[in-house]
């Protein structure tokens, strides 16, 4: 009897899902964020807060989304000790409270405002556009 070769299929990779990293104190907010990020396709990791993230190692994404409101170290800080790492991935800053001083800063580090709470698509629209621009380089 002869032995016949069985060929597998070739696997093809998906392309892969954009992945952001959600840094926001409050679990309800980052549990619904992570969650609706990863139904539009988004690879989510979540953190607490800046030190959880930042002792974590993990910096490697296709975009940030930070809350601004953060107890110790609040987003914009966030995004400067990125930024002072040479980190310059995309960051769209989360702020419940419009402030022109964080609006400035932000705008200065061309990092892109949502304004709690999220309304329509405009965080995945901000998102989309952020990996965009990333992954255009």
């Amino acid at each position: 009897m002869q032995a016949i070769a069985i060929k597998k299929p070739e696997v093809v990779p998906a392309a892969s899902a954009p992945a952001i990293i959600v840094v926001d104190d409050d679990p309800a907010v980052r549990g619904s964020l992570k969650f609706a990020l990863e139904l539009e396709g988004f690879a989510v990791q979540a953190y607490g807060d800046a030190a959880e993230f930042l002792n974590s190692g993990d910096s490697i994404c296709d975009c940030f989304v930070i809350d601004q409101g953060m107890p110790g170290m609040a987003g914009m800080e966030l995004i400067a000790k990125l930024r002072e790492r040479r980190i310059l991935t995309p960051a769209i800053l989360l702020v419940s409270q419009p402030n022109p001083v964080v609006n400035a800063r932000a705008a200065k580090a061309q990092v892109s405002v949502v304004e709690k709470p999220l309304l329509g698509n405009t965080l995945v629209e901000s998102i989309r556009e952020a990996c965009q621009r990333r992954r255009g380089r």
